[in-house]
């Protein structure tokens, strides 16, 4: 399955995004403090308030991926701090180690969008493949797929479910505080694997 994208940038400031994001944990893997340049010193296109998510590939699986729903600060400053985040403080796996081939991917999200729904087949019915990213949010559970996660589960009720459990809740949850948004992203990434920083170099 391709994943069809939202495009709103320039393949020029595709590029420019990805090396920021690879420059960022370049840096953190030396030791060094990465570069987060002040608003004033953002390029126009990058000082908008905006979310985004980093993903980290490695061997073509999954080796980290943070990022922000809600936009909180410019989106250079986002992108810089959710790779180094992605590199050294995804829970679910080691920090990243110099030497590690890897390919570094973003999603710069669109803002949120309220679904309002009450059932689940209400809402299996709205989605629409390969284009949603969808936040679910049940209490104190939350959690949400990136429109990436289609490619492995490409049916609606496959999807929804799945984002329950990675919530914390049974597949066939549902109830009348369950809450939907979603949203679109701008997906990217680099065309291969590189090392993050060559082994002996500094």
């Amino acid at each position: 399955m391709e994943l069809m994208s939202v495009s709103e940038f320039t393949t020029t400031q595709r590029s420019q995004m990805l090396a920021m994001a690879r420059n960022a944990i370049t840096a953190v893997l030396n030791a060094e403090r990465p570069d987060l340049p002040s608003v004033d010193a953002l390029p126009d296109w990058l000082k908008p308030i905006r979310a985004c998510f980093v993903t980290l590939e490695s061997h073509d699986r999954l080796r980290g991926c943070i990022g922000t729903l809600e936009p909180h600060r410019p989106l250079g400053q986002d992108i810089i701090l959710n790779a180094v985040s992605a590199a050294t403080r995804d829970y679910r796996f080691d920090p990243l180690q110099r030497g590690e081939l890897i390919r570094v991917s973003l999603s710069v999200l669109s803002p949120l969008t309220p679904l309002s729904v009450s059932s689940e087949a209400e809402l299996v019915a709205v989605l629409q493949p390969e284009v949603d990213g969808v936040v679910l949010e049940a209490g104190e559970h939350r959690a949400t797929f990136l429109p990436v996660v289609w490619q492995s589960l490409s049916t609606p009720e496959a999807f929804i479910s799945e984002l329950k459990r990675k919530a914390g809740l049974p597949g066939d949850y549902w109830s009348d505080n369950v809450r939907i948004w979603r949203y679109h992203t701008d997906s990217f990434g680099e065309e291969g694997e590189m090392p993050v920083v060559e082994t002996g170099t500094r």
